[in-house]
């Protein structure tokens, strides 16, 4: 199968113009003209991962992000980023991430959060204008939803902990005995904030708080950061079933390397 045809499915679905304007997703290294026969799927495209791939003899690596949203000047080994590409290129593997556009569907990685907690009744949490246009309600970012039933605050937390495979999760004071609606973002999601607190969310899941940002929940929602990696790890799911729907046969995988950089005592 020709890397183009393989594409328009996972661009079907997360369109490449929904991406921010500082993003580089879709096809980073390759040629669309290329036959793919093997697919690796992974969070972050790192040098394992790369040597997986020549291991495995996959010539499509798949990511949630991208090697670099910035240009490079040159193809000397001095980086890892560089050195991925040398090595990519040596061996034909083409490189392809959906990144932000893929955080502005709403089954894509926020709504993949609500599904690991089993929210109901989730709509985006910030829908955004498609080129001056109407809005749109599958388009944004974040999810807001609900629990089927309250539950206990602390038992929350330790089930989101669970669910995600966190090693800590910071958050701030706790003002509500219960959990009910809940609004989560995948990745980066201090911009939201004042979104959720209006959503009328109990909680908001999300990532990369800095200090002074969680002194926004003012006691009106608890904010629960996760860690950047653990919010988005799944994407690699989405990946899989919406190659596997339409390509049931083709050889798709899970890399087996972890890529998160950040680790705890």
């Amino acid at each position: 199968m020709q890397l183009k045809e393989l594409l328009q499915h996972i661009e079907t679905f997360a369109p490449l113009s929904l991406q921010e304007e500082y993003d580089n997703a879709g096809l980073i290294c390759g040629n669309p003209e290329n036959k793919i026969s093997t697919v690796l799927l992974t969070t972050d495209i790192t040098e394992p991962v790369i040597d997986e791939a020549v291991e495995k003899g996959c010539n499509l690596i798949i990511s949630h992000h991208p090697l670099t949203l910035k240009g490079i000047k040159n193809l000397r080994p001095d980086s890892y980023v560089q050195r991925c590409f040398i090595k990519a290129i040596q061996h034909n593997i083409n490189l392809y991430s959906a990144h932000t556009n893929m955080d502005a569907v709403k089954e894509g990685v926020s709504g993949r959060m609500a599904k690991k907690l089993g929210l109901t009744h989730c709509q985006i949490l910030q829908p955004v204008n498609q080129q001056g246009g109407a809005e749109q309600q599958e388009f944004g970012f974040g999810i807001i939803g609900d629990l089927p039933e309250p539950v206990d605050t602390l038992e929350f937390l330790n089930h989101v902990k669970e669910k995600f495979h966190c090693k800590t999760i910071r958050h701030t004071a706790i003002p509500t005995p219960l959990i009910k609606r809940v609004a989560l973002c995948g990745g980066a999601g201090s911009f939201l904030t004042q979104v959720a607190i209006a959503s009328g969310a109990d909680i908001y899941i999300t990532a990369d708080f800095k200090y002074h940002d969680f002194f926004q929940a003012e006691n009106k929602i608890i904010i629960a950061d996760i860690g950047h990696y653990e919010s988005e790890q799944f994407t690699k799911e989405i990946f899989y079933e919406l190659l596997t729907k339409k390509l049931p046969t083709f050889a798709i995988q899970f890399s087996r390397v972890q890529t998160n950089p950040v680790y705890y005592l």
